[in-house]
């Protein structure tokens, strides 16, 4: 015969009063028995509450703040005014100064992007790294974009492991037919410095197979004939 259960649903401390009385007068005892944690855990929740809601607003003002200065800053990297861009310039903050100033705001995020651009340009390599790093986005161009510029950067100081490393990440980010087969291009370029034939080959190929209308598919044939007698096939 089976055991019945004695654990009543929901249904039934709804309708039944004396269920209902049973049930009330348990958590009655477990509140005094347990007042202080409860109290405490009460608190702390009201305070998280609380103090989330004081740093959204605090984030907003931020926020609008940053992107008024990183629209006027934007003018000089679009000029080529690198060291204006980076620092400022007519009393306007630099793309530094609101990558560093507006931490946890979309502006800051996005000025440490142009932040390492910018010092890419300027041969500044470890410090580009480090902002396009920061940088984060679920973007269909821009993150895979952040990711190849690191691996410009790595190439730059001969570092080929890192930049191989970066341009797989840019290459297997959302893959479509216009920049996909550039980042990959960029990844065989960096396996063949890295002495990884083997791989650079595969890379070339998924250039011809997965993005046969690409204007990287005859460099990509040309360099494959390249290395196929080093890998022997």
């Amino acid at each position: 015969m089976s055991k019945k259960n004695t654990d009543p649903s929901g249904l039934e401390i709804i309708e039944n009063p004396e269920v209902l009385a049973s049930q009330i007068n348990k958590a009655e005892d477990f509140f005094v028995k347990n007042r202080k944690v409860v109290v405490g855990l009460g608190g702390a929740i009201l305070l998280a509450i609380v103090a989330f809601g004081g740093y959204r607003y605090y984030i907003d003002g931020q926020e609008e703040t940053a992107q008024a200065a990183l629209s006027t800053v934007v003018y000089d990297f679009e000029a080529d005014s690198l060291q204006a861009a980076l620092n400022g310039s007519g009393g306007n903050e630099g793309l530094l100064s609101i990558a560093d100033g507006y931490k946890g705001t979309d502006a800051s995020n996005l000025a440490n992007f142009y932040a390492g651009v910018a010092l890419l340009k300027q041969g500044k390599f470890d410090e580009a790294i480090s902002h396009l790093e920061s940088f984060s986005s679920s973007d269909l161009l821009v993150q895979a974009r952040a990711k190849a510029l690191i691996g410009d950067a790595y190439m730059e100081k001969n570092q080929f492991s890192e930049a191989v490393a970066n341009y797989k990440k840019a290459s297997d980010y959302k893959t479509n037919q216009y920049f996909t087969p550039v980042y990959l291009m960029k990844l065989a370029l960096a396996q063949e410095k890295a002495n990884d034939f083997s791989s650079a080959l595969a890379s070339y190929k998924r250039v011809v197979e997965e993005f046969p209308l690409s204007s990287e598919v005859v460099n990509a044939k040309k360099y494959m004939g390249l290395i196929e007698g080093q890998v022997g096939k």
